[in-house]
């Protein structure tokens, strides 16, 4: 079977849901659409951004599903499993195996700190049991455990474990030019303040949730440094980190959930106990959206 993977951005969705945690099914349908409409490359349903471990069990499937069906196979779409357990990310797969998806994610178990030799028991059990490749996230601010680039290449030696997700640029270096990295394993950097360093010495494939709301710039963006105007691609990259740093100022999810209500699509992208903020405290966002054309 071909592969979806290509170079580009790839954007980790936001997750819309109501009061009461069910999922606004219009709202993800038109966000997938728009991501594909400005050639995001793929789409991670449910990560950071998309704020998995805050789903509903209920509506985690439903997520899953129609973000597939809206995305039509026009990219590459993956699916955030991430949990504690060996026997609970089986759980979670299983309930995704109707779906056509090119792969789940997964960072280490977050509820207790695993040693590395823990790690690599955790990832190829989980190989072994999933009909989908399998993709590592690295992610230690979050969940107290690296996963160490030595302990990457150990897991590289499994056939259904098929790429990472870093921001450590040092981690992304290391397995760029590791021998024991195959031709199929790929590497998604997310390290957002240097991803035009890191496209132009190779890594190619960037992955981050400010693309969810910016998709319009980040496209201008990859079609420039595609034709090698790193400075154009730099200057859209400065953008994103404005509205990145906005959003850091008024707390990260309730400044996304804003913008995107701006941007048109309903419901809440936050975690169900954000404190709403005053109009008047997110009017930078507003005039920044309304600057760059995205409201």
């Amino acid at each position: 079977m071909e592969s979806n993977i290509k170079n580009g951005f790839y954007t980790a969705l936001g997750t819309p849901v109501d009061a009461y945690g069910n999922l606004v099914k219009s709202s993800l349908e038109q966000h997938v659409k728009d991501q594909v409409e400005y050639n995001a490359s793929g789409l991670l349903v449910m990560g950071s951004m998309g704020l998995e471990p805050y789903i509903k069990q209920s509506e985690y499937t439903k997520v899953a599903k129609v973000a597939v069906e809206a995305a039509k196979g026009k990219c590459a779409v993956f699916v955030g499993a991430m949990d504690n357990s060996v026997a609970r990310v089986e759980e979670r797969i299983k309930s995704l195996e109707r779906l056509k998806i090119d792969g789940v994610v997964l960072t280490t178990p977050f509820y207790m700190i695993s040693s590395q030799d823990e790690l690599k028991s955790y990832f190829t059990r989980i190989a072994a049991i999933s009909p989908f490749p399998v993709y590592l996230y690295d992610l230690p601010g979050v969940t107290k455990t690296k996963i160490n680039a030595d302990t990457v290449e150990y897991l590289m030696e499994d056939d259904n474990i098929k790429g990472i997700k870093t921001g450590d640029i040092v981690t992304a270096r290391v397995l760029m030019r590791s021998k024991k990295k195959k031709n199929d394993f790929s590497i998604f950097f997310s390290g957002l303040d240097i991803f035009d360093v890191a496209y132009k010495y190779g890594i190619k494939m960037n992955l981050d949730g400010m693309f969810s709301c910016t998709h319009p710039i980040a496209d201008k963006m990859y079609s420039f440094m595609e034709q090698g105007d790193y400075c154009a691609g730099a200057a859209c990259l400065d953008e994103i980190l404005t509205l990145r740093n906005l959003f850091i100022e008024v707390g990260v999810m309730r400044g996304f959930s804003y913008a995107m209500n701006l941007m048109g699509y309903e419901g809440y992208f936050c975690p169900d106990y954000t404190i709403e903020g005053k109009e008047e405290e997110f009017a930078c966002i507003k005039e920044f959206l309304k600057e760059h054309n995205l409201i």
